[in-house]
């Protein structure tokens, strides 16, 4: 990877996920043609990830009662 490369990686979207139950789940899923799951992670009560969406992924599912927040704003999950 180029030092381009990896400019544009660090420009991508954020989102930053909150915990405000035990037992979130943040599922990652890929690009392309078939939409598959390929990350997970577990976060308890005030455990934060902060995400990037990137070239492998498109979309992030989220299970459980969590605050997102991302550069269009805020959402709180599982209400």
């Amino acid at each position: 990877m180029n030092i381009d490369e990896n400019v544009l990686m660090a420009a991508g979207d954020y989102v930053v996920v909150k915990a405000l139950e035990n037992g979130v789940m943040i599922i990652g899923m890929t690009r392309g043609r078939e939409t598959k799951f390929h990350h997970t992670e577990k976060l308890d009560k005030g455990e934060v990830l902060l995400a990037q969406f990137t070239e492998l992924t498109s979309a992030m599912k989220i299970r459980g009662k969590a605050l997102i927040l991302t550069k269009h704003g805020e959402v709180i999950s599982g209400e």
